[in-house]
């Protein structure tokens, strides 16, 4: 139930900084509502009404001193990342608002100090950009603690330093610090998760630290914590304050206010990297599905050629694959028919596939033997297959409506056959080894072919193995039962019955890419 605008109760200035930002910078549909008995009231965006929809994703936060808010974000895509920021975001927003509220009688002679945390709530709403964002906080700590130098540093765990996120006054010559650097006040600051107060100048350190004209100056280093919803509370980076311009304040209320401050910048630089993070998240999705619909575009349709009856799918187990499959008219109403599997999966393998698909393509079509166009496209793509320390097995026959033969050339692919009626099947065993570990010249075989009876039957070991029970044999054994036992049907109605049968059974092992290919010429 929803109560009018007229019953608004306030929404406090941050948190509607916090949400209008978010639905500004990120194109989001936002909307809010304070949760006061059983009644939810619309309080924002402005002039908003009527209740949640079941769109988006929602969840509730719990203001200090107020109702709850219930929050809905709507994006165009998965609106999950996005909200689960914000979210963290606007608890930890409340969460400070909250702890600042009960102290505000102890440190009610402190408005500047109290002003600097909204500040850097403020910061953490409206700046997106670590560097800037830090930098405006480190300026307005300094500013407002009256400091003259100051610095912030933040830990970086791929390489185990510390690295100089933003400076306010200083000469500071060092871009990063070793954690393990024992005669760093900074690392050692880090390194111990307290507070250190140091009157000692150690002018050769260059992360904050000086003399100047002989004169030590006073320097407070604070690690910056982070408190995480569940496990114990970590250091992410350090806060330097160098010197002073005003007359020095009681050192515990000034120490408890750097933690403080130390604190409330911990909590934006973890939803800078949590932002970051899902940003990465989704961007990386959204390209590995652009990548999936580029390759499945450059995989060809199934030609219509009189007295061929054919069908072909690919299923990648990842957004990309390396499997492929060629079926190219050639001259005088034959056909060839190209199968091939990529070692290994992912982008890699995918970059290779276009690679040989694009050597197939040209040599394919001029029409030359099976084992020629193996030995032009390992001349092709040899030496990339070698520096990558991958390989390719692969098949490729040429069959005609008019010829009572196959001619083919298999590098290493294990799953070709012919079918024959009665549940019949011959192997078209391996004439040399998978390409990228031999060289050329490559070999070159011929079955007998019955037209109107058997069926040319090619496929990767994705399939197979999705099948596969107890050994990896049985696997195959399936594929060869439910393609003899439908080859009275259409090429298409085996293919999909191959693979709804994959859809639908449990791998026994890591599942790959599934391809089949089925030929049979009338």
């Amino acid at each position: 139930m929803t109560r009018d605008a007229a019953s608004r109760p306030p929404l406090p200035e941050s948190v509607g900084g916090m949400l209008e930002d978010f639905r500004a910078g990120f194109g989001l549909e936002v909307r809010a509502w304070h949760a006061v008995g059983g009644d939810l009231i619309p309080v924002f965006p402005a002039g908003a009404s009527g209740p949640p929809t079941a769109a988006g994703r929602r969840f509730r936060v719990m203001p200090a001193g107020g109702p709850p808010l219930e929050v809905q974000v709507e994006a165009q895509g998965n609106a999950d990342p996005v909200a689960e920021v914000l979210r963290a975001a606007l608890e930890r927003t409340c969460e400070l608002a909250g702890r600042i509220a009960a102290r505000e009688g102890q440190l009610s002679e402190r408005g500047d100090e109290i002003g600097l945390l909204f500040s850097i709530s403020e910061t953490l709403a409206s700046v997106l950009d670590l560097q800037e964002a830090a930098q405006r906080i480190l300026e307005e700590g300094v500013r407002v603690l009256g400091a003259e130098k100051g610095s912030l540093w933040v830990y970086s765990a791929d390489d185990d330093l510390l690295r100089l996120a933003a400076s306010v006054g200083g000469d500071d010559t060092r871009e990063w610090i070793p954690v393990a650097d024992d005669s760093s006040v900074t690392a050692r600051t880090f390194r111990s998760a307290g507070p250190v107060t140091d009157g000692i100048a150690h002018p050769s350190e260059g992360d904050g630290d000086g003399e100047r004209n002989g004169e030590t100056e006073t320097r407070v280093s604070v690690p910056i914590r982070h408190a995480p919803a569940s496990g114990p509370a970590r250091t992410i980076g350090v806060l330097n304050l160098i010197g002073s311009r005003r007359d020095a304040r009681s050192a515990p209320g000034d120490r408890r206010v750097l933690v403080t401050v130390a604190n409330q910048i911990g909590a934006a630089l973890e939803m800078h990297r949590l932002f970051r993070e899902n940003m990465a998240r989704e961007r990386v999705a959204r390209e590995m599905e652009l990548a999936h619909d580029l390759q499945m575009k450059l995989l060809p349709p199934v030609p219509s050629i009189p007295g061929i009856e054919a069908a072909a799918r690919v299923f990648p187990t990842e957004a990309v694959a390396g499997d492929f499959y060629q079926i190219v008219p050639l001259s005088e109403g034959r056909i060839g028919v190209m199968i091939g599997d990529v070692s290994g999966h992912g982008f890699p393998a995918a970059l290779i596939m276009a690679l040989v698909m694009s050597a197939a393509e040209i040599h394919v079509e001029q029409g030359a033997s099976p084992a020629k166009v193996l030995e032009y496209m390992d001349r092709a793509i040899g030496d990339e297959l070698e520096s990558t320390e991958m390989y390719l097995s692969l098949c490729y026959c040429v069959l005609s409506p008019h010829e009572a033969t196959i001619t083919y050339s298999n590098a290493g692919h294990p799953h070709a056959f012919v079918v024959r009626p009665h549940g019949r099947h011959r192997r078209l065993f391996a004439t040399d080894p998978p390409m990228g570990t031999g060289k050329p010249p490559y070999g070159e075989a011929t079955v007998t072919w019955s037209r109107g009876e058997d069926l040319l039957l090619l496929f990767t070991d994705g399939l197979s193995d999705t099948l596969a029970r107890l050994r990896r044999q049985s696997g195959e054994e399936l594929v060869l039962a439910a393609v003899a036992s439908h080859a009275t049907r259409p090429a298409a109605d085996i293919l999909r019955h191959l693979f709804e049968m994959s859809a639908q059974a449990i791998p026994s092992m890591p599942a790959d890419d599934r391809t089949a290919v089925i030929v049979r010429t009338r």
